[in-house]
Parts: C-alpha cells; sequence; structure tokens
C-alpha cells in the first residue's frame, strides 16, 4: 500500500502525446527522469489512509432497487436512497510490488457504517405491507487492487478493474432494530446480497476516480513548477514507468517550448546506472533540456540587468588589482551613472563533471541619466563554470572558474575591464540569478516541502539532484480539497 501513492505520484508526472517506447529505445529521447525510491514511498504514505477514506467519502452511490420473490409472501418490491457513508476507519495495508508487472494492494479492517432510505413493499394473497424507513448498515471490509499500467489517453495510467471486496460483516438495519423479527430477516437477508454488489461497485469505480483525479493534480503542479510566462517544458513521458523492487522510475521528454517553438533531440546519454537507491528522489535533466532552456530565457528578455544608485557605487568598491581608468572615475563621479548588462548572443551551456559550463557574449553599457549616448559599451566572452545547491530554502550558485578573453575595446581599457567582468560582473549576475530563481521556485511553491541535504552533481551530459523529504502535507490538504468539493 505504501508504494501504491507513491506510485499515484510519480504517474502525476506524466504525459505523453505519442505512443511509449520501449525503455532502452526511450533512453535517447529521455530530457528528464523521476526515480523514487523505497525510503520515499514510505514517507508519502504516511497518509495513505487519508486518499482511501476520500475515495470511500467521494462515492455517489446510486438509489438501488429491486424485486425478488419470497414464497408465500410474493414478490418484494425494494428502493434505497440518498446512500451515504459515516464513521469510516481504516486498518492497515499492505502492498508488493511486482518487478516489471504492477502493484498488489490490499487493504484490511475497513469499517464504515452506510446509512439511507429504503422503501419496501410486499403482497400475496395472504398479507400486504408498504412503508418508508430509515436504515443503517454496518460493514467491516477487507479490500483488494491489483493495478496494470499502460499508456494512454496522454499519461500513463493505473486500470484499477482487478479490484474486490471481502465483507466479513455486512448487516442491514432497519430503524436500527437488531433485533428484527422473523419477517424483517428474510427481507434483509434477500436485499444484503444486492448491496454489496452495489457497494463493491462503487468504491472500486471511486478509487479509480480518486487515482485519476490524484494523477491530474499532481500533473499539474509539475507542469505550473516547470512553467512560467511563454516558457514551459514538455514532461510527456517517453515510456512507461518501470517498477522495481526498490525504486519507480518514469522518462520524461523534457522539450522546451517557447512561444510557438520547441526543442528537439534524439541523443539523450540516459542510463539507469546513472541514478542509485540510495536517497529518496532522484531527478536527471540532460543538457539537451538545460541548453534549450537557457536559450528561452535569453530570448524572453530575462538577461538583461539595470544598475544604479548606491548599489552601483557599491559594486566598483570591489577590490581588483588593475587601477581603475580615468574615463571610469569621472563616469562614476557624474550625475546619475547606470550600468547596463545583458547577454547579446543566446547562451550555450554543457555540464560535465567539473560543473555546469556557460557561454555567452556580454555586452555593457556605461551611460549617465542625463546623456542620450553611453560613455562607454564593449561586448566580451564570457565562460564560467558554475556549481549548484540549495540550502535553507535558497538556491546557490558558485563559480568555480571564470575565462574573460579581453574585451573588444581600446587598449587603454582592456586590463581592467577583464578583471573587473571577472571579479566583479560574473558575481554580481549569479547572485542577481540566486534571488530570481528562488524567488520563482517560493512562487511556485518549492518552499512548502521540506527539502532534506539536497545535492547537485554535474556530471557528462546530464545533472543528478538527489535529496530525501518530509510528507509534503500541502499538497496533500489540496488535494483533499479539491476532491472532496
Amino acid at each position: 500500500m505504501e508504494k501504491s501513492v507513491a506510485l499515484l505520484l510519480v504517474l502525476s508526472l506524466v504525459r505523453i502525446s505519442r505512443s511509449c517506447l520501449d525503455s532502452p529505445e526511450a533512453y535517447t529521447f529521455t530530457g528528464a527522469v523521476c526515480r523514487l525510491t523505497y525510503p520515499a514511498a514510505v514517507v508519502l504514505n504516511e497518509k495513505t489512509t487519508k486518499v482511501i477514506e476520500a475515495a470511500f467519502q467521494h462515492a455517489r452511490y446510486p438509489s438501488i432497487e429491486g424485486v425478488k420473490s419470497m414464497g408465500f409472501m410474493g414478490e418484494v418490491r425494494y428502493g434505497f436512497h440518498n446512500l451515504e457513508i459515516h464513521n469510516l476507519s481504516i486498518g492497515k495495508s499492505e502492498f508488493e510490488l511486482k518487478e516489471n508487472v504492477g502493484i498488489r494492494l490490499s487493504i484490511s479492517n475497513v469499517s464504515a457504517v452506510f446509512k439511507g432510505t429504503i422503501i419496501y413493499g410486499y403482497g400475496s394473497w395472504l398479507l400486504s405491507l408498504r412503508q418508508s424507513v430509515d436504515f443503517e448498515i454496518e460493514s467491516h471490509i477487507d479490500l483488494g487492487i491489483n493495478p496494470k499500467l499502460y499508456c494512454g489517453k496522454g499519461k500513463v495510467a493505473a486500470d484499477t478493474s482487478d479490484c474486490y471486496l471481502t465483507f466479513h460483516k455486512l448487516k442491514l438495519l432497519l430503524q436500527g432494530d437488531r433485533e428484527p423479527g422473523w419477517l424483517k430477516k428474510i427481507f434483509t437477508d434477500i436485499v444484503t446480497f444486492t448491496v454489496k454488489l452495489v457497494v463493491k461497485s462503487q468504491i472500486c469505480k471511486e478509487i479509480n476516480n480518486v487515482a485519476n483525479i490524484l494523477a491530474d493534480f499532481i500533473q499539474e503542479q509539475a507542469e505550473q513548477f516547470l512553467s512560467d510566462g511563454n516558457i514551459g517544458v514538455d514532461i510527456s513521458v517517453t515510456s512507461h514507468p518501470i517498477i522495481k523492487s526498490n525504486y519507480i522510475e518514469s522518462y520524461h521528454k523534457g522539450l522546451v517550448s517557447y512561444k510557438n517553438e520547441t526543442s528537439v533531440f534524439n541523443t539523450s546519454v540516459f542510463n539507469p546506472s546513472q541514478l542509485s537507491e540510495n536517497r529518496m528522489l532522484y531527478f536527471w535533466f540532460s543538457d539537451k533540456l538545460l541548453d534549450p532552456l537557457m536559450g528561452a530565457v535569453h530570448h524572453d528578455g530575462r538577461f538583461i540587468r539595470n544598475i544604479s544608485g548606491t548599489e552601483l557605487t557599491d559594486l566598483f568598491q570591489t577590490e581588483i588589482s588593475s587601477a581603475r581608468p580615468e574615463l571610469l572615475n569621472k563616469w562614476l563621479s557624474s550625475e546619475g551613472p547606470m550600468l547596463n548588462a545583458k547577454s547579446v548572443s543566446v547562451p550555450h551551456m554543457w555540464t560535465t563533471t567539473q560543473g555546469t559550463f556557460v557561454r555567452a557574449v556580454a555586452g555593457v553599457e556605461l551611460s549617465l541619466a542625463d546623456q542620450a549616448k553611453p560613455t562607454l559599451y564593449f561586448e566580451t566572452d564570457v565562460t564560467v563554470v558554475v556549481r549548484a545547491s540549495y540550502a535553507e530554502k535558497k538556491l546557490i550558485l558558485t563559480p568555480e572558474l571564470a575565462e574573460v578573453p579581453n574585451p573588444w575595446m581600446d587598449e587603454s581599457l582592456k586590463t581592467y575591464l577583464q578583471e573587473a567582468v571577472e571579479k566583479m560582473g560574473i558575481p554580481k549576475v549569479l547572485s542577481y540569478l540566486e534571488a530570481e530563481l528562488t524567488a520563482l521556485m517560493d512562487e511556485q511553491g518549492l518552499y512548502l516541502f521540506d527539502i532534506i541535504n539536497p545535492e547537485v552533481i554535474p556530471q557528462d551530459e546530464y545533472v543528478m539532484v538527489q535529496l530525501d523529504f518530509g510528507f509534503p502535507h500541502h499538497l496533500l490538504v489540496e488535494f483533499l480539497k479539491r476532491t472532496l468539493d
């Protein structure tokens, strides 16, 4: 049971716009991977009973009508109406992951009381009766489900049709009568079988419904997290999820979209051996996703920054060895100095074990508020190696190495500006990125998660993120709210 909801959480991240491929073939089209291990399943399912309770409580039980023959009493006609569930409690649950097959899920000792109104009547040559009374059905049930996974309707879905209920107790009470007369007892015994069929049908139907609601809910959360303005990431799956004894793994396209354009690739280097099972959750991101993502950010005009006022003067207090040229001293001491920095061309990004490399052409303009013509403009190639980490709910970007060739400009300024870009410009840009990316992730709700000891590990042509986490209570609250509304 513990892994069942974990499975749903993973599957909810999955969408497809084409038929699923076999896993080895799908790897070359995979831009992102999610691996959820056994310890994560345990944490995610601390509140599994809440999800099952939602299935029972959200079920809508139809009116039940029927006719039975009762010998000398003739025909008995009955109708159950306004069936509702009360006093629901769930005992323990057990599960088994069947490698490359599916899940065996069993939930024992589900106790519930169904209440409603019954209209019944019977008649023959001997006696005739028709009345409407309140009823209760006391039940103790064991529930078993064997979900089968398949690709369809834009996502990986779980077929829960192999669902069965074992009734250890199902007692129909009319008007709370626990010691019915022989006539009532005959009647209740006859209709109890019909009630069993209806309860089973509706509970199994609602479990499938709640599973789909959960899948859609988490998928929406993932899509919202990966989207901002005109930039999005297609998280459709390239293959069906893999179920092993210790983890569940899903494979996603990771195609970056910006306005009407979408990236394409078929040379991903993913292999399952690149991920381990020591942490709760793993994310694998290909350079084929990250590089186009940086390009989309550039095209969206986000790599532009204007600096003025005390922020600008503080920036130029940074200690560097080269003497500041007189031109810059005069500019800084003038009225209203401003600095504009931007990426001139599409940045290129790639990853190795050293870190994430970013190469760009930076354009820098120094101007004064009361002058239309800039004091100075230059462009320079910049290559920086960055390592990322996440601590205290903040993104941290640490430059490991920076290369700034001589700027394309006057010889008298080259030495100073080369050092200024390296020691002032690059750290400043990274500080902006740290703050803005942290704010963006907070806006998407990342701060609500209890993320434990996350690690960002760069490798050749991909980045791996591994972490542990606490139960995401806010997602459960939002999901139950949506389900029970």
